[in-house]
């Protein structure tokens, strides 16, 4: 993964599930890892992962509905590092699965907040740096129901299909530059969040988020030539035969 030295990664969400899988499985690969999220002791844990496995990263611990602090990390990264070579928005929320007319103003705007907003605003901040870099790479977690309206799942598809829509802009806007900017569906991945949707199902039989790291990490090489494209790890597997 290496251009011009360790490559420097940010992950939201990186406390647990996909994101915590995604910053250990980075740090193997050679980057130096910031890892956000809002809980300091999932964050150290996260650390030990790293740490354990000769890995380094650098710890935030952060409420990404504090925007300003958005904006200051852009400047703290510029301070130390001088550049961004890859960043993963991958921290979301669920909100209700409740029809649209029961969704409660206050869960909405919590939607809005963490799964477009926050994204957006990292964005501002984190562009200059991903311009600062030979292989800039930005890779946004989306989800199938922002493409598959279905009943009770209105709030959630709604930031989900938002936030497709700002990165595919984003990736329009960055083609001619080094940058890439693309979307990774995870579909159906043994997470918090899959087993809050679905509480009946058998967590044994989702890939863990381990299983999706490789692909997290090759999307964020400087390797990866594509730009503009959401990305199925399901069809990814089923083409592989798993």
């Amino acid at each position: 993964m290496s251009v011009g030295g360790a490559r420097i990664a940010l992950v939201t969400g990186a406390s647990r599930g996909i994101g915590r899988a995604a910053a250990t499985a980075l740090a193997a690969a050679g980057a130096h890892v910031i890892l956000v999220a809002r809980t300091t002791g999932g964050l150290e844990e996260a650390d030990d992962d790293i740490r354990a496995a000769g890995g380094n990263a650098t710890l935030v611990p952060l409420d990404l509905k504090d925007f300003a602090a958005l904006d200051r990390l852009g400047a703290s990264i510029f301070e130390r590092w001088g550049r961004l070579d890859a960043f993963l928005g991958n921290a979301g929320v669920l909100g209700a699965l409740t029809p649209l007319a029961h969704l409660e103003p206050k869960v909405f705007d919590e939607l809005v907040q963490v799964n477009v907003t926050a994204n957006w605003r990292l964005i501002r901040s984190l562009d200059p740096l991903l311009r600062r870099s030979e292989a800039g790479r930005a890779l946004f977690v989306s989800s199938g129901p922002a493409r598959r309206p279905r009943p009770f799942w209105g709030g959630y598809a709604m930031s989900k299909a938002a936030l497709e829509s700002l990165a595919l802009t984003y990736a329009a806007e960055c083609e001619g530059t080094p940058i890439k900017v693309n979307l990774l569906n995870p579909g159906h991945v043994r997470t918090a969040m899959r087993a809050k949707a679905m509480p009946g199902e058998d967590p044994d039989t989702l890939p863990p988020p381990e299983a999706l790291a490789p692909l997290i990490v090759e999307m964020l090489s400087a390797r990866w030539e594509k730009n503009g494209e959401v990305v199925s790890f399901r069809e990814r597997r089923m083409a592989n035969g798993e």
